[in-house]
């Protein structure tokens, strides 16, 4: 299993399938802010990572742009990546709090972080056709993740990905489509789709999502998973 998620990550990584986003992921490579001027960027697609036996998949929308775009990992290297590994850490699905790059030391428990998107957008909006297009990648992970029994979905556009994605890979949605918001449990298939609020900025620091409520999710992850 560990090699076919290495197999689909390398052919993640070389798509071009997008010509407005291969553009964006280079031009931020090329201008970086002074903070990370001189800094070699990836500048390609992120493939997911983490344990291929986890139960537990954490679905974002997309990389940061001076993130998983910087530092060649999804949500390494932001703000938005520090409170989720901060919170992976205290509800046992990570080794260490923080992590800024690859090779850090980070270790994944039972858990695989992907996104619904592979490359960095502008202003952080994906149009609809290239999530149509990069969604394939996520139908294909969790057809590798034999496991997965929990997808928490950060934010409603990585809900409405992830049953697009079941839908895709011939699991049956229930109809009408479940809503997002924080704390909403689906029931989909062999899956329970968990929702949370994204941990952009925007909402921490507007204290619309906290440390507590992210830490309660999780937990709600790994009881679920262990059902």
């Amino acid at each position: 299993m560990s090699r076919r998620l290495d197999a689909l990550a390398r052919e993640i990584s070389s798509c071009r399938l997008c010509p407005r986003l291969v553009a964006w992921r280079e031009s931020v490579a090329a201008n970086p802010p002074r903070r990370y001027v001189g800094e070699r960027y990836w500048a390609r697609p992120l493939p997911g990572f983490g344990d291929p036996g986890a139960r537990v998949v954490v679905i974002g929308l997309a990389p940061a742009a001076h993130g998983g775009n910087r530092t060649g990992r999804i949500f390494t290297g932001d703000r938005s990546g520090d409170w989720l590994f901060a919170s992976l850490y205290r509800t046992g699905f990570a080794n260490q709090p923080r992590s800024e790059r690859p090779g850090d030391g980070l270790r994944l428990r039972d858990a695989y972080i992907a996104a619904v998107v592979r490359c960095a957008p502008p202003a952080n909006r994906p149009t609809i056709t290239e999530r149509d297009t990069c969604l394939q990648y996520l139908e294909r992970e969790l057809g590798l993740l034999s496991k997965a029994r929990v997808l928490v979905a950060l934010g409603s556009f990585a809900w409405d990905g992830a049953l697009r994605a079941l839908r895709s890979n011939d699991v049956a949605v229930p109809r009408p489509k479940p809503r997002f918001g924080h704390g909403a449990e689906a029931a989909v298939g062999p899956y329970t789709l968990l929702g949370c609020f994204h941990p952009s900025q925007q909402n921490t620091f507007t204290g619309k999502l906290t440390e507590a409520m992210t830490d309660e999710i999780m937990k709600r992850a790994h009881e679920l998973a262990r059902l």
